[in-house]
């Protein structure tokens, strides 16, 4: 296709007003006239003309150089390529309207062989939401997502441009988070200050309720208490934008993930405590939990069962504290997966919790899906809970909601699984116990599985772990006594000479304690015999 550099003149005749052209008597001048190019592009499907045209050079050399750019990018798409070849005259023609600059070369070949748009940059914020649209994933997740964008990523780093997103950018922004969060913690902490004093003010008199008034005034104008972005918080965040950006490589769109490359502080999990006499003496005397999550001993555990015994809902409180389902499993375990005559129970579905709304679900994980054994005990429990569910849809009759679930409300509805949280919590106030989560009777099942000895693996596959090292750094809090009989194992296995020594010293002393013990008791018989052999005589002469 033809294409050439030109120069022109731009002055007008001012009779006329039409351009002077090659008339201009001042043409000839070195710098008087700009150079132009104009570049034959393919025609459009109605057979139309079009071309690339950009004026204003100042010199022949600039001129052609932006020429051989065109032709450089004419030349991304094979002559067998119509529709590369369409795409590329496209975006010249446009780029020509637009007075934009030309695109470089490299990366519009790149655009091209991934099938992405040759015109404009895509912003982060842009590829984000494309990226969220496209998203298969149940609803809960992807309210997740949606968050970690619209109150992170888009406000911070949405602006720039996908293809030139720095590790330094993404510094940049959870330094500001950081910084937020102080903030949040200092606006929270004055507003926190200015209610406590305003509890000091009297409610009555002219002048106190003045006060009042303009206390409340001023703590109306504070921010509103808000809660800051925590470490696990600043992780999910960064692992959306991970998973966004590996897709976009994936499409071709990008070649590097900055997210893959960001250090922040890693998420510290609590481990679980068991709550001893000592941890449950504290708690009474300042209200504090040791840890964020805190297990019963078995003997708390019991007490709090027969505490619940009369409760409609008790078979689920005993499933959970001893076979280790999560909430929303319990919730949503339908009759169908449970079979009493072989003591097993699948676990398929569960209800999860979307803001306050329920929706259900497959498993949290493929290992979650899942077969759990079991007991004689829990089978009666289950067996008996049944029978009462069996009385209650006689009773509701038509108004009985038919959903096929082991744990329903009173009419056979789904349970909401935040209900169920908020009553167990009042359950265990009422017990007067030691406060734990309801997540953390899964912690319990747990830990009295592998306080009985029960292999690792075997635990991992009841709870639904995908692999045993959680089992093991999440759940494996030792009971008091077993840690004992561990430690008193463990001491027997090595042979020490000071030990030695030390039981055949007390062999020595117990040996010479006995001796002396006998030699004592032989003496006392001895006196004892002569005291007999001395009382007739004296028995006589008092006669």
């Amino acid at each position: 296709m033809k294409g050439s550099t030109y120069r022109r003149c731009s002055c007008r005749d001012p009779k006329t007003g039409k351009e002077l052209g090659t008339s201009c008597p001042k043409r000839n001048s070195r710098n008087h006239c700009t150079y132009s190019v104009r570049q034959e592009l393919s025609p459009r499907e109605g057979g139309t003309r079009r071309s690339f045209a950009r004026g204003g050079y100042g010199s022949l050399k600039t001129a052609q150089a932006d020429l051989d750019h065109v032709r450089a990018l004419l030349g991304l798409a094979d002559s067998d390529d119509p529709e590369g070849t369409e795409l590329i005259a496209e975006m010249l023609a446009e780029v020509s309207r637009e007075r934009s600059p030309l695109p470089e070369v490299e990366e519009t070949r790149r655009r091209l062989n991934s099938g992405q748009d040759l015109i404009g940059s895509l912003t982060v914020a842009e590829w984000l939401d494309r990226w969220l649209a496209g998203k298969r994933i149940r609803k809960s997740g992807l309210n997740r997502y949606e968050t970690d964008i619209r109150v992170h990523l888009k406000p911070r780093i949405g602006d720039r441009r996908l293809d030139r997103l720095r590790v330094s950018h993404l510094s940049e922004m959870f330094t500001e988070i950081r910084d937020a969060n102080a903030q949040i913690l200092e606006d929270n902490a004055q507003r926190r200050a200015a209610i406590d004093e305003l509890a000091t003010v009297p409610w009555k008199g002219t002048e106190h309720r003045a006060r009042r008034r303009a206390m409340k005034a001023a703590i109306d104008e504070m921010p509103p208490f808000r809660r800051i972005t925590g470490p696990a918080t600043r992780q999910h965040v960064k692992a959306t934008l991970r998973a966004a950006l590996n897709d976009a490589i994936g499409q071709q769109i990008i070649t590097f993930n900055p997210a893959a490359h960001m250090e922040i502080d890693p998420v510290r999990k609590p481990k679980a405590l068991v709550w001893t006499d000592e941890r449950v003496a504290k708690w009474e005397q300042t209200g504090e939990k040791p840890s964020p999550v805190m297990v019963w001993t078995p003997e708390q555990t019991g007490a709090f069962l027969d505490f619940v015994a009369e409760d409609r809902l008790y078979a689920m409180w005993h499933l959970i504290a001893f076979r280790g389902l999560r909430r929303g499993e319990a919730c949503g375990q339908p009759w169908s997966e449970t079979n009493l005559d072989t003591h097993f129970l699948t676990v398929s579905s569960q209800l999860v919790q979307d803001g306050w709304e329920v929706e259900a679900s497959d498993p949290k994980t493929d290992s979650g899906s899942r077969v759990v054994a079991l007991d004689d005990d829990t089978v009666d429990v289950l067996k008996r809970h049944g029978e009462r569910q069996g009385k209650a849809r006689e009773k509701w009759g038509t108004a009985w909601v038919e959903t096929g679930h082991v744990f329903t409300q009173e009419d056979g509805s789904w349970l909401h699984p935040g209900k169920v949280t908020d009553l167990f919590e009042r359950l265990v106030a009422a017990s007067g116990l030691p406060p734990i989560r309801l997540h953390d009777l899964r912690h319990g099942a747990a830990t009295l599985m592998l306080a009985a000895d029960i292999d690792i693996k075997i635990v991992s596959d009841t709870l639904g772990h995908s692999d045993t090292r959680i089992t093991r750094d999440i759940y494996q809090s030792v009971l008091p006594h077993v840690g004992k009989s561990a430690a008193e194992a463990t001491a027997k296995l090595v042979p020490l000479q000071r030990k030695a020594e030390a039981e055949k010293a007390a062999r020595k002393a117990a040996k010479a304690a006995k001796a002396a013990k006998k030699a004592k008791t032989k003496d006392q018989a001895k006196r004892k015999k002569k005291d007999k052999v001395k009382m007739p005589k004296k028995q006589s002469s008092q006669q």
